[in-house]
């Protein structure tokens, strides 16, 4: 599992196996990983979330059943534990208010932090669903992120990234 969880494919986890002398089918270990993942499912169904008070929030572009499609995804800043996700056809006008909603029933707070990129979308579902009545209470939107700095992004990018290899690994190579 650690060879697929790495990038591997199911194949080339079989033939890496069966050179330990263990011989199974590229079937069996997807077997394994399907049987395996259920059981962490369940797992982490039955635990609380203990995520911090700042979320990040951001989105990437990804090939679902060979369409581009946007990603949208929101992670604790302290964990780095994806509190959510939502797939989307456009970017920057999507409406992710059930992003924010699903992450907020998960964690079973709101953030007093969001740091997003300055999309528009991100800022009006702060708005809907992390809005408080008290306005001292209110989430700080930090939406003007730099490359560099305390004001940056660099955590969920550095996550896009490895959704991005991951993702590269899995296209048919050109000959």
């Amino acid at each position: 599992m650690q060879l697929y969880f790495s990038g591997e494919s199911l194949r080339n986890v079989a033939k890496s196996l069966q050179l330990l002398g263990v011989q199974v089918s590229h079937q069996t270990v997807y077997n394994w990983i399907e049987k395996y993942t259920a059981l962490m499912a369940k797992y982490l169904d039955k635990i609380t979330r203990n995520v911090s008070d700042t979320w990040r929030a951001d989105e990437l572009f990804v090939k679902v059943r060979g369409d581009m499609k946007h990603l949208y995804a929101m992670m604790d800043n302290d964990t780095r534990f994806w509190l959510a996700q939502e797939v989307a056809d456009t970017n920057g006008s999507a409406d992710i208010r059930p992003l924010f909603k699903q992450a907020k029933e998960l964690a079973q707070k709101k953030p007093t932090t969001l740091i997003t990129d300055g999309a528009f979308n991100f800022h009006s579902a702060c708005k809907h669903e992390f809005r408080r009545e008290n306005e001292a209470l209110a989430v700080q939107h930090i939406r003007h992120v730099r490359i560099i700095g305390d004001k940056n992004n660099n955590r969920t990018e550095r996550l896009n990234g490895e959704i991005r290899d991951r993702e590269s690994h899995k296209q048919p190579k050109e000959r």
